[in-house]
C-alpha cells in the first residue's frame, strides 16, 4: 500500500510526480490529496458528455478539443483533476510533450459529483474555477439529478438548475440540444 505524502510540494514537483502507483492526486494548497476512483456511473456520465461535446465540436467546426482527467492549475501550489473540460487546440498545443495540467482557463469544465466528491464538486472547484476565469462550469449531479450551469459575470459565477428533460443551456455551446434526464440516464448500464 502506497501512502501519501503529508511534505509540501511544489507546482513543479507535482508535474512530475509519481510514487509508482495508478492513483491520482490534485494539489491542493501543496499537498496531495488523493482521489478515488470514480464509479461506474461516473465514468459512463463523462464519456457520453465527452462523446456529445466532441460530435458538436466536430459539427460546428470549432478549433477545440475535450479532455477527460486532465489537470487544470488553479493557484500557485493547486492543480485539480477535472472529468472533463473543453480546450482550444492552441492550448492543447503547448502542452504537447509535458503533462496534462493546463496552467490558462478551459473554456468549460464538466464535473460529475460523486459522494466523496460533492464538497469539492460545489464549493471549492467552483471558486478556484472562477478565481481562474472559466467561464462555464457544469455540475452533473446523479444523486440529486439536476446539472447546475455555471456562468462567469463578473467574477462570480451564476448559476442555472436544470432537471428532467429540461434542455442544458450553454454559452459554450448554445446549439447543444440534450435533456438532463439524458446525460443522467448515460449512468446506468440497462
Amino acid at each position: 500500500m502506497v501512502s501519501t505524502p503529508v511534505t509540501s510540494i511544489t507546482f513543479e514537483e507535482y508535474l512530475i510526480y509519481d510514487d509508482g502507483s495508478s492513483f491520482h492526486y490534485e494539489l491542493v494548497d501543496g499537498k496531495l490529496e488523493l482521489i478515488n476512483p470514480p464509479n461506474i456511473e461516473h465514468f459512463l456520465i463523462a464519456k457520453f458528455l465527452e462523446q456529445l461535446l466532441d460530435a458538436e465540436i466536430k459539427r460546428c467546426s470549432l478549433p477545440w478539443l475535450s479532455f477527460r482527467e486532465s489537470g487544470v492549475r488553479t493557484g500557485r501550489n493547486k492543480s485539480r483533476l477535472t472529468d472533463l473540460c473543453v480546450m482550444t487546440v492552441e492550448q492543447a498545443r503547448e502542452l504537447l510533450n509535458a503533462s496534462a495540467v493546463f496552467e490558462s482557463p478551459p473554456l468549460l469544465i464538466v464535473e460529475v459529483v460523486s459522494r466523496e466528491s460533492i464538497k469539492r464538486d460545489y464549493r471549492h472547484k467552483r471558486s478556484e474555477y472562477a478565481a481562474l476565469e472559466v467561464p462555464e462550469y457544469w455540475i452533473v449531479d446523479p444523486m440529486k439529478a439536476k446539472i447546475s450551469v455555471l456562468l462567469l459575470e463578473d467574477g462570480f459565477y451564476e448559476e442555472t438548475v436544470f432537471t428532467a428533460n429540461q434542455q442544458i443551456g450553454s454559452r459554450t455551446f448554445p446549439e447543444f440540444n440534450i435533456a438532463v434526464e439524458e446525460v443522467l440516464n448515460a449512468g446506468n448500464l440497462g
